[in-house]
């Protein structure tokens, strides 16, 4: 089972990257967590001046930070990424069973 954490929070800094957002799940298995990311890390974001995203895998958890200037592009990029996200782990959970991964 892939445990999900996702926080958000709005940032008071005047730096032009108010609203960001964090996303952690728990793969328990560095492996799988790769995979994930590794898959996921080719899809750029579509506005890079607007939304920036940083991914990152330890512990077998893979750990997503998002910042946007606008809380409506943290959203957007937020539920699209959750969408792939989604797939990928199904993908891993489906074809990964009984293969070493």
């Amino acid at each position: 089972m892939t445990d999900i954490i996702a926080s958000n929070s709005l940032t008071l800094a005047p730096a032009k990257w108010e609203f960001s957002c964090d996303l952690e799940v728990d793969f328990q298995s560095d492996r799988k967590a790769n995979i994930v990311c590794s898959s996921l890390a080719v899809d750029k974001e579509l506005q890079p001046d607007k939304v920036k995203r940083e991914m990152s895998v330890s512990d077998g958890k893979l750990s997503v930070h998002f910042e946007a200037t606008e809380a409506r592009f943290l959203r957007a990029s937020f539920s699209a990424f959750v969408d792939v996200l989604t797939l990928a782990t199904k993908t891993v959970e489906e074809f990964g069973q009984g293969m070493e991964l």
